[in-house]
């Protein structure tokens, strides 16, 4: 591989994150994670918040410290859905690029389902697949659809962020406004059948980033994270629906205090247990593999591919 690490950041619509390692396989030399809401109020305003920028800043400087302690060789640095859709992207852009010393990546939804892909099946069966590699984030939500490689990827406006500031208003969420949200969630799955195919009903699912994880570690009931306990656990169907029913019918005080739901992820986890346990029901899969390899590996894999060439 290489003789140093490299590091690969991602600025997400609710998460900031990065990863510090030299092989993939191997256990990382750091991997953060930091809810900074960078896309708070995209969606409304189209622009993103001069705090939701200092914030991620000031996230992005922390993770600079950590990349020069491990003297890392390369960096990837990339942002996402809430970047993608803000006009003011650039002021955040160049700031990021200042403080991390690398130049940013805005992903198109595509390139953003392809790497959470690669990351996904990176140590799965292949006689298991063909794979459905979900993604959801704040902002959007992908799909990626093949075994070893990609045959199919999708990315859809939805997200545990952008649904909560347009749908979930009441605390804890009425009927309604969780009926809404679930509508949309279906409009955009019958746009993923017409456009990707029905294949999509005879793939298994699997799910990556902070939703699902959180779903997990609630039914786990863990009282604080572990990778290793989260990583390729078999999430059913009645356990979603169990999160979903407990997460939806409490108030915002009273859902931070289950064991495995971290605070910062409290008032958007119910539209992010939403769009999940919609796509269940939608596809009739009765289980999700959680995968803890995800985006982050996908994009370190592809620098470190780089670098040995």
């Amino acid at each position: 591989m290489t003789r140093h690490p490299v590091a690969v950041i991602d600025c997400g619509t609710n998460t900031t994150r990065l990863l510090i390692t030299q092989d993939i396989s191997e256990p990382p030399f750091a991997r953060l994670c930091t809810i900074t809401r960078l896309g708070r109020g995209v969606d409304a305003t189209g622009e993103l918040n001069p705090a939701a920028i200092e914030r991620t800043l000031g996230c992005l400087r922390d993770y600079r410290a950590h990349m020069d302690r491990y003297d890392v060789a390369a960096v990837r640095a990339t942002a996402t859905s809430a970047v993608r859709d803000a006009t003011n992207r650039n002021d955040f852009l160049n700031a990021a690029a200042d403080v991390v010393g690398s130049s940013f990546e805005v992903l198109s939804g595509q390139q953003e389902a392809f790497l959470s892909f690669q990351g996904a099946v990176s140590d799965l069966n292949v006689h298991e697949g063909p794979f459905l590699v979900v993604d959801i984030g704040g902002g959007s939500t992908e799909l990626a659809y093949g075994n070893t490689e990609i045959e199919s990827a999708l990315s859809l406006d939805i997200g545990s962020v952008r649904l909560t500031e347009k749908y979930l208003h009441s605390d804890p969420p009425s009927a309604d406004e969780l009926s809404a949200c679930l509508s949309l969630v279906g409009l955009h799955l019958d746009d993923a059948v017409r456009i990707m195919g029905s294949r999509l009903f005879d793939s298994e699912l699997v799910g990556v980033a902070g939703t699902v994880s959180t779903v997990a570690a609630v039914e786990i009931g863990l009282v604080s994270y572990d990778r290793e306990r989260l990583h390729h656990f078999a999430l059913s169907k009645e356990a979603v629906e169990d999160v979903f029913r407990t997460l939806a019918t409490e108030s915002l005080v009273d859902r931070m205090h289950n064991p495995g739901l971290e605070s910062g992820r409290a008032d958007v986890i119910v539209a992010g247990v939403c769009i999940l346990a919609q796509f269940m029901r939608f596809f009739g899969f009765e289980e999700c593999l959680v995968s803890e390899r995800d985006l982050l590996d996908g994009l370190a894999r592809s620098l470190l591919q780089s670098d040995c060439e």
